[in-house]
């Protein structure tokens, strides 16, 4: 015990000493050309002019006059003032202080801080050799070559090579101008962090973010809070969003919202990629894409979602599981093809049509659009047509079935419908008392249908008709459905938001529940001196669907 004690008393007193050694370094006169003492002007200094030059623990500074107080270990210099730490760091003023016990340095009058990296104009500047920091409270302007940097106050890290903002700042280069309250920037990559609320300005967009991080050098973003880009016609929003200013390319994630005013167009889903140059949209998981026709919307739903073309030449692809919803007419599909220059949407894929009460199916559907009214104009169903309408007064079903369908709209509702080749029709007829009177049935060449709000009103059979009317009590059940009948009224979308399946909609759950983690790491400070996949590169999940996409 007592060999411990001595111990503790030895290290203290080294301590002791190596502190008090610390402490007891100087402030060296290097060079002087004259020197003076007036203890009446200046009590206790030494006054040395021309070629002045001290040193301390590894600090040259040099000027046209020092006062210099060897007691304090202080020094007050005076015009064309340099200090200069190592090879690296050099600080010219008119005026400086520099403490030697506390080592820090106070520079005024067109103070400039040099490093190879940038250069910092200012008019006070503090330095702290203890830290490595330097921090001004007047303006000041940061040239970084291509970027220049402009706030009311500032501090540099020497160590890191950083510079961190808390009030206004702008950042401006050639690509770019920066603005924000809260900005941390890295001299020797051009990398910048934006916490609050920024905005990254350009010839091309306006991009809004109250957290992300900039590459000055290689124009690439990461927005991780609140984020939205600003295009001419375009606005881009999602709880991430990564962004390719060489590349126009942009990828959101999670609730990605994109708007298109000119083309009246929203697309939503929780991963999106937007190629400027090309003009398109690639989305997935839940996507949706909503247009606003003759004071109706449209929305498409597919697992993954394509958009190109220009302004007035927009082709819509949607592949696995395609689904459209109007408030009159919904469909089903493999895959859909929409061009809007030719007002032609395909459904193709085991498609299925809704409109209203009538349920349509055939090999390919084709839905053809008015371009200047801006209404449904016709209908095609190709090989295999099929209608079938609910009998809304029993539990049986109008069918009519053909070869081919050919179908017109009136004021966005099917008016009229022909069916060709080897055409079959059953039909319920009832009399003025709403009773079922008859079931007729028949086979011939073409079939002529009149609907009156998307009921069938007549049915006549052309062309070599041979048809036959049952009471209902002589006409059995199993023979009341044509062949090829199938009913598929269950699967019938009667809202925008039953637009998704099951599966689809899973993906919004899994997302809310990591909402509260995302939130509170957006509240943690951001690794800046840490450059991660996160925070500089698209997630090679991201990387690997943008390619997927350019190529389609």
């Amino acid at each position: 015990m007592k060999q411990f004690f001595l111990f503790l008393i030895s290290f203290s007193i080294l301590c002791i000493t190596s502190a008090t050694a610390q402490e007891k370094k100087t402030i060296q006169i290097i060079h002087t050309d004259f020197t003076d003492s007036n203890q009446q002007e200046i009590p206790g200094a030494s006054i040395l002019t021309g070629n002045v030059q001290i040193e301390h623990d590894g600090v040259l500074i040099s000027c046209n006059k020092l006062y210099f107080f060897e007691k304090e270990n202080y020094a007050k210099a005076f015009g064309n003032v340099v200090m200069n730490q190592g090879d690296t760091i050099y600080m010219n003023s008119r005026y400086a202080e520099y403490n030697g016990n506390e080592k820090f340095a106070y520079a005024s009058g067109e103070v400039s801080l040099r490093s190879p990296e940038s250069t910092l104009t200012t008019d006070t500047l503090n330095f702290d050799r203890n830290t490595q920091q330097a921090f001004y409270n007047s303006y000041g302007t940061i040239i970084n070559k291509d970027n220049t940097l402009k706030s009311k106050s500032g501090k540099y890290y020497l160590n890191e090579k950083k510079y961190q903002f808390l009030t206004a700042v702008t950042v401006t280069n050639p690509q770019s101008v920066i603005k924000s309250n809260h900005l941390d920037f890295y001299d020797n990559s051009g990398h910048a962090y934006v916490f609050g609320p920024s905005t990254i300005t350009s010839k091309e967009n306006v991009i809004y973010t109250e957290r992300g991080f900039y590459d000055t050098k290689k124009d690439i973003a990461t927005l991780t809070k609140n984020s939205t880009i600003k295009y001419d016609n375009r606005l881009i929003k999602g709880d991430k969003i990564f962004y390719d200013r060489k590349r126009d390319f942009s990828s959101a994630t999670d609730n990605v919202k994109i708007t298109d005013t000119i083309n009246r167009m929203i697309v939503k889903g929780h991963y999106a990629e937007v190629y400027k140059k090309q003009d398109s949209m690639f989305i997935t998981k839940k996507a949706l894409i909503s247009s606003f026709v003759e004071n109706d919307s449209v929305y498409i739903h597919a697992k993954k979602l394509l958009v190109t073309g220009k302004q007035g030449a927009r082709i819509i692809r949607g592949f696995n599981n395609a689904r459209i919803f109007k408030t009159d007419m919904s469909g089903k599909c493999d895959s859909i093809h929409s061009d809007q220059k030719k007002g032609l949407t395909q459904m193709i894929g085991r498609p299925v049509l809704w409109n209203n009460e009538n349920q349509m199916t055939g090999d390919v559907i084709h839905l053809i659009g008015n371009n200047k009214t801006e209404k449904l104009d016709s209908l095609k169903v190709l090989n295999n047509a099929f209608i079938i309408q609910k009998d809304t007064l029993g539990t049986g079903f109008n069918q009519v079935k053909g070869q081919d369908l050919f179908g017109k709209f009136k004021d966005n509702k099917l008016s009229t419908v022909d069916l060709v080749k080897n055409t079959e029709k059953i039909y319920y007829m009832y009399n003025d008392k709403n009773e079922l009177e008859m079931i007729d049935k028949g086979v011939s060449s073409k079939i002529h249908l009149e609907l009156e709000d998307n009921k069938i009103q007549t049915m006549t059979a052309l062309i070599n008709p041979q048809s036959e009317s049952y009471p209902p009590d002589q006409f059995p059940e199993n023979a009341r459905k044509l062949r090829g009948f199938i009913w598929r009224g269950d699967e019938r979308i009667k809202s925008k938001e039953a637009i998704f399946p099951e599966e689809e909609l899973a993906i919004d759950t899994a997302i809310q529940k990591t909402a509260l983690v995302k939130e509170l790491e957006n509240e943690k400070p951001m690794e800046a001196s840490k450059e991660t996949l996160e925070y500089g590169k698209p997630p090679k999940k991201e990387k690997a669907k943008a390619k997927k996409s350019k190529k389609k």
